[in-house]
């Protein structure tokens, strides 16, 4: 488990070297004056699912972006697959947001295909291993039978699928995304959860997935990172979420407990004046939990 300068890494071996495909060591940001993220530390290897946690505000979008290199840290570094860059390949992204016009023209098929393109002008031109590529994710994300709707028209989960698809076609070492769950109804965050952690261990890809809440990720999650006033611990589920970890992560006390197969975070207001005041009561993990 790591907590922000409370422990100092362990010398790491030479397989955990090896299979690390993303680093994020000692990253803080200020931004307008005010300091966004803290000394944020953790690693993940490859076919790692882990949740990125914390309620609005604490940094998570702020910190996918360091990720990405669209946001440049105060102090610290970002290492994807060893290598510390400004923008970086290797990593495909589903943003938090985005709109789709149920008249565009754009089938499923289509969108995922431009995963393939991002990086040129123009429509590309059609060809059997192009056809091929997109065929194997949308199978991948269990997308065959809408292939060819219109993206537009598509359910919320279904949109998901596609764009989980578009961000894996170019078979990137990392996949982030930005509260993806947000607007799904139960059965279909279960679905892309399901979806997301099978991918992950079928095409060894890490995982890191941002939400408010732990409970949909923990039947798969293999780490988390959970975030509160731009500070972060680390580690399993088990080793994070837990009443003394979290009371030093917040700074004053907050318990941890277990309310009708739920576990809840439940804290009084913080003394430090960015901690969120909202989370009074924080419903973090599901059963089985201590």
């Amino acid at each position: 488990m790591t907590m922000t300068q409370r422990q100092p890494e362990t010398r790491r071996q030479p397989d955990t070297i090896r299979d690390e495909v993303l680093a994020v060591d000692g990253i803080s940001v200020r931004l307008s004056g005010r300091e966004i993220l803290h000394d944020v530390r953790f690693s993940l290897r490859r076919g790692e699912f882990a949740g990125l946690i914390g309620s609005n505000g604490a940094g998570k979008t702020t910190l996918l972006r360091v990720i990405l290199g669209l946001t440049a840290p105060t102090a610290g570094e970002v290492r994807i697959g060893g290598r510390s860059r400004g923008r970086r390949g290797g990593v495909g992204y589903v943003p938090q947001k985005i709109l789709l016009d149920p008249d565009m023209p754009l089938r499923a098929r289509d969108l995922v295909g431009l995963g393939l393109h991002g990086q040129r002008y123009g429509i590309p031109l059609p060809s059997r291993s192009r056809r091929e590529r997109v065929d194997e994710m949308l199978r991948a994300v269990g997308a065959e039978e809408f292939a060819d709707a219109r993206v537009g028209n598509l359910s919320g989960g279904e949109q998901q699928r596609v764009l989980i698809a578009h961000a894996l076609i170019s078979r990137p070492q990392l996949l982030l995304l930005d509260e993806p769950l947000a607007n799904l109804d139960i059965r279909s965050e279960q679905e892309v959860v399901a979806l997301l952690a099978r991918i992950a261990k079928e095409q060894q890809v890490a995982v890191l997935l941002s939400a408010h809440e732990m409970n949909p990720l923990l039947p798969v999650m293999d780490r988390v990172v959970y975030l509160a006033a731009g500070r972060a611990a680390s580690g399993t589920p088990d080793e994070v979420v837990r009443t003394e970890v979290l009371s030093e992560l917040y700074g004053h006390h907050v318990d941890v407990i277990q309310v009708h197969d739920r576990i809840l975070v439940v804290a009084g207001r913080a003394e430090r004046p960015h901690t969120p005041a909202s989370d009074d009561a924080t419903p973090v993990a599901g059963p089985g939990r201590p």
